[in-house]
């Protein structure tokens, strides 16, 4: 029996194969369970960064517009009175709400000119055509603000509110500032389109 074992020969070649499929399938799970950490760090990493892109893109584009012409108002041919300006959500955004200024976080109208600012103006609203009777602006609605001149502006005396710049900014809760900006003609009538 002596014979049958000694042609047995105490070598390694054998072992080499399996101990390497061994220590290659060890690093090969090793691989994969570190890459799938990475990747699912990636793709959570990327779902933020998008997130974070969306929400800035939806803070810089103008969610409202300028729809028609911009109308002064006032009283015989002496002053102006309102600015009637015309919104509309612009293409593809979510609807506003333009709830009056005086609830918090709601749409704020502002007016400059050379002798006056007012942060938030007083103003109305009217939806024009088919509105659903809330305070939001949706696809295929149409608002008319009516902005009061506030008092001490150069609009609001005949001297001094012919060939006059004046600028409204239109503050939505959620998009870009939509500026109104427009010169007085040199004779004030008590309806005037500006261009």
């Amino acid at each position: 029996m002596k014979g049958i074992f000694s042609t047995f020969k105490k070598d390694e070649k054998a072992f080499t194969g399996l101990e390497s499929a061994i220590v290659l399938t060890a690093f090969v799970v090793v691989a994969a369970v570190f890459s799938y950490v990475v990747l699912g760090a990636g793709f959570t990493t990327s779902d933020t960064a998008k997130k974070t892109i969306d929400e800035g893109v939806k803070q810089t584009t103008s969610s409202v517009e300028l729809c028609g012409d911009v109308i002064a108002k006032g009283t015989g041919s002496t002053d102006i009175d309102y600015i009637l300006v015309t919104l509309q959500l612009t293409a593809g955004q979510a609807p506003v709400d333009i709830g009056a200024s005086s609830t918090a976080g709601l749409m704020v109208v502002s007016y400059t000119d050379n002798a006056t600012y007012v942060n938030s103006t007083t103003w109305t609203q009217h939806f024009i055509g088919a509105g659903d009777g809330d305070n939001v602006l949706e696809q295929h609605e149409k608002v008319e603000l009516n902005v009061t001149v506030p008092a001490g502006s150069m609009l609001k005396t005949a001297a001094t509110a012919v060939n006059k710049e004046f600028r409204i900014e239109i503050k939505p809760s959620v998009g870009a500032i939509v500026p109104v900006s427009r010169v007085t003609p040199p004779q004030i009538d008590a309806v005037m389109c500006l261009k």
